[in-house]
């Protein structure tokens, strides 16, 4: 059989000889990282100067002073100043695989080496086939139609294209339902899907949304109840008017709230008589419940018309059901993404599938309830100050002080500055500190040490 030159040199000795060498390098650096670490004294002059000029140059401050160096461990990650942290936000939910993983440096070095540095709407490399497939299978292998995937270079996007793909499908009708406190992405759109005000400040109205009360586990029925009668209203008052509903299955910015099954079909069964698209925004939950998709964990397989995802999958994608395939000209991308990125993607998704991370008892199971045991301990010695937990699967929150949104606010502060990266979410009235797990590299021993450095962090503040 005839072979293209490409495969000859993916195949050559001395790539796989370079490889190596780069993987015990790796090895070799990383083993000098094992814990928790203070700054450097020597370097905490030159990094509050980078700081400084990093603040200058992008028109703020970080959030964080957060500089890596390059390099990590596992959860484990090095700044510039020489202090080594945990990271159990992963860039809000980005490194799923942790900092420095040696199978996704890997992949990535496949990536680099290949032809070009991105693939885009005119020119595909075989890794997007090899990706796509992947993608389209395993989203329909519980029955599910969203069987198209296109690819995106974030969230943001990846939910701009669900918005214009249901548009086109139901116009004229052009609202849209969302949940309360929901948040979809801080593009033009997104911005006014988004419920806070806060992020589309200045910014002209784009798309006129009608906000539907979320799922309350402490009252199953009568939230579920409030929920239809809501949107039944709203569709009384806009006859013909709505084109979608756009669902976030677990609320994870607003602090990790989970819905409910019969929540879900019941407001899915409005949709259907009403002629409404079924979007499920999974961006920040995809791979983070037991199943890969988190439609697939509520059962909600054949009720999704379109499905979004990101952060974990490293390059986005947006679903979406033949009888919603968008008419050419509709959708289209210079970059979708890197090489390096379509094949981390890859490595990444396959490593979830096909490892020991779903299912019941499966490693995000058993990492949630090690970390939902520990911090329910740290609440039962200080039910003033911790109180929770909340959350699913590798999504993890708690309230500190009540929920006081100024004093959670200074918890995750001081909670960085002992070695321990985590961020606040929702407030008014209860704001909360969630954490995102890198799962590929998570023991059951670092969700211990980074509990412990949560409740010296609590028992050190008033």
């Amino acid at each position: 059989m005839a072979k293209t030159v490409a495969e000859g040199f993916f195949t050559d000795k001395r790539l796989k000889e370079a490889k190596k060498l780069i993987q015990e390098a790796l090895k070799e650096h990383q083993s000098k990282i094992t814990g928790v670490k203070a700054a450097d004294e020597g370097l905490k002059e030159s990094y509050t100067e980078l700081l400084k000029k990093v603040a200058d140059y992008r028109g703020g401050a970080l959030f964080y002073n957060y500089l890596g160096s390059g390099i990590g461990h596992g959860p484990l990650v090095e700044l510039a100043d020489g202090s080594v942290k945990y990271d159990f936000i992963t860039g809000i939910g980005v490194h799923y695989m942790g900092h420095s993983h040696p199978g996704v440096i890997e992949a990535q070095i496949d990536g680099a080496v290949s032809n070009t540095v991105m693939n885009g709407h005119l020119q595909q490399n075989l890794d997007t086939a090899r990706l796509l497939e992947l993608l389209s299978t395993q989203a329909c292998k519980n029955g599910a139609e969203v069987k198209n995937v296109f690819l995106t270079t974030s969230g943001a996007m990846a939910n701009e294209n669900a918005f214009k793909i249901i548009l086109q499908k139901r116009t004229p009708a052009s609202r849209f339902f969302a949940f309360e406190k929901c948040f979809a992405g801080r593009t033009l759109g997104m911005a006014w899907v988004t419920d806070k005000a806060a992020y589309r400040q200045g910014l002209p109205k784009t798309i006129d949304v009608d906000y539907i009360p979320f799922y309350d586990a402490n009252d199953h029925q009568g939230s579920i109840d409030r929920a239809v009668y809501a949107m039944k209203k709203s569709i009384t008052r806009f006859p013909g008017g709505h084109a979608g509903f756009c669902m976030e299955l677990i609320q994870g910015e607003n602090g990790s709230w989970v819905g409910h099954k019969d929540f879900f079909e019941a407001l899915i069964k409005v949709c259907q008589e009403n002629s409404i698209s079924v979007f499920i925004d999974e961006v920040q939950t995809f791979a983070r419940t037991n199943k890969l998709f988190t439609f697939q964990y509520f059962g909600l397989d054949k009720h999704a018309d379109v499905v979004a995802i990101g952060k974990n999958s490293q390059v986005c994608a947006t679903f979406f059901k033949d009888d919603h395939k968008p008419k050419p000209g509709l959708m289209s991308q210079t970059f979708t993404g890197s090489s390096s990125q379509i094949a981390a993607s890859y490595y990444v998704i396959n490593e979830i599938v096909n490892g020991d991370y779903m299912g019941e008892g499966g490693k995000i199971d058993k990492l949630h309830a090690r970390f939902k045991s520990n911090l329910e301990k740290i609440a039962k010695k200080h039910p003033e100050k911790l109180s929770g937990p909340f959350g699913i699967g590798a999504m993890v929150a708690m309230s500190v002080f009540k929920g006081d949104e100024a004093k959670t606010k200074a918890f995750t502060f001081k909670l960085f500055e002992n070695g321990v990266l985590s961020f606040m979410a929702g407030g008014h009235p209860t704001a909360r500190v969630r954490f995102l797990m890198p799962v590929l590299v998570t023991e059951e021993k670092h969700i211990d040490e980074v509990c412990s450095i949560i409740e010296k962090t609590l028992e050190a503040m008033e």
